[in-house]
């Protein structure tokens, strides 16, 4: 068997604002195999910034993939357990070699009937006008369930930004999620849940920065607004030590990004410790390229989990990969009549 890693930059159309910063580009590497018959490709959808896989040596780490393939999947992906993007983008490309068609790697109504996934419509941070076309936009396409990111800009802003949308819709119309990237103080971060349960949010991401345990469990305890623990989870890959953090802290949703908590096995993982804890879950992709999002989109679509995901993430980018992959009226579809362009990902990744 034949193995090759490529780098790929996806460029934003427009700079996306988070708590850590503005993002232009997106760093993604390829793993693409060959045994002579079939082709298969994955994804490693690298997080600068974010990621604890985030370190010099990624490079040297996926040219080390290519050099011992032979291992298998099962084996390298043991060795890889620092590397949950590397994990994920072996995970896909094994799926994805066995499969007749490179792109089909799970059976599921998604791609058989095209059956919609609900998504969240997602909104960045940026001054309060940018904001506010982005949630107008957001509405008039359809979306029920939208996503602000919060803390990059004035608070009572944001607060306000929010109040607009439920002076014209309800909770019952739109579903409003937040997302803090841990931007709050432990100090200050009761009072702002107090402030936005106002607001009948759904839940907010991550309102203090991970790591810091005892604060967390003393918010989820003590909060009038549910909280989904997203950073938190990262770099957590020890089964006891995560069946430790979820008893611990007992937050109330967990958030899984593939890419970052060890690919489809490290979520599985996740998900039946979460509801061995009688805690809730959705998945989220982390500015996969198509290619990524066609895989998370595909495992999802067998879980069974009817909440809005956070799966909206293709059409950020100027110079993604053509895929069947649609978003329409709040929901992302496999449109069939659409077709991969199998030609320019093998140029890309050969």
């Amino acid at each position: 068997m034949k193995a090759s890693f490529k780098k790929y930059l996806l460029n934003f159309k427009n700079p996306s604002g988070t708590s850590r910063g503005i993002l232009k580009t997106k760093e993604t590497w390829f793993l693409f195999l060959e045994d002579g018959v079939s082709w298969g490709i994955g994804e490693c959808g690298l997080f600068r910034g974010l990621s604890f896989d985030d370190v010099p040596e990624y490079e040297e780490k996926c040219n080390w993939v290519t050099k011992n393939i032979d291992l298998g999947e099962t084996e390298l992906i043991s060795q890889l357990s620092n590397f949950p993007s590397i994990q994920f983008g072996i995970e896909q490309a094994f799926l994805s070699l066995r499969s007749k068609n490179p792109f089909h790697l799970f059976e599921s109504s998604f791609v058989k009937d095209q059956q919609p996934i609900a998504i969240n419509g997602l909104v960045w941070m940026g001054d309060k006008e940018f904001m506010h076309r982005q949630i107008e936009d957001k509405l008039e396409n359809g979306f029920t369930c939208i996503k602000m990111k919060i803390g990059a800009i004035d608070f009572d802003t944001e607060v306000a930004l929010l109040k607009s949308i439920r002076q014209r819709y309800s909770k019952k119309e739109i579903e409003l999620r937040v997302d803090a990237n841990g931007a709050f103080l432990p100090n200050e971060a009761l009072d702002k849940l107090k402030t936005l349960s106002k607001l009948d949010l759904h839940s907010i991401e991550q309102p203090i920065k991970q790591g810091q345990w005892q604060e967390m469990q003393k918010l989820c305890r003590d909060t009038p607004l549910p909280i989904a623990l997203d950073e938190e989870l990262i770099g957590v890959t020890d089964v006891t030590k995560k069946n430790e953090l979820l008893q611990t802290i007992q937050p109330q949703y967990i958030i899984l990004k593939p890419s970052l908590v060890g690919g489809i096995a490290g979520s599985n993982e996740w998900i039946s410790l979460a509801q061995e804890n009688s805690i809730g879950w959705w998945i989220t992709s982390a500015l996969e390229s198509n290619v990524g999002l066609n895989a998370i989109a595909q495992w999802t679509a067998t879980l069974g989990n009817h909440m809005p995901q956070g799966l909206g993430t293709g059409a950020l980018f100027t110079n993604n990969l053509e895929s069947p992959l649609q978003v329409k009226n709040g929901c992302l579809l496999y449109n069939k009549s659409q077709n991969w362009n199998k030609g320019l990902i093998r140029s890309i990744c050969i």
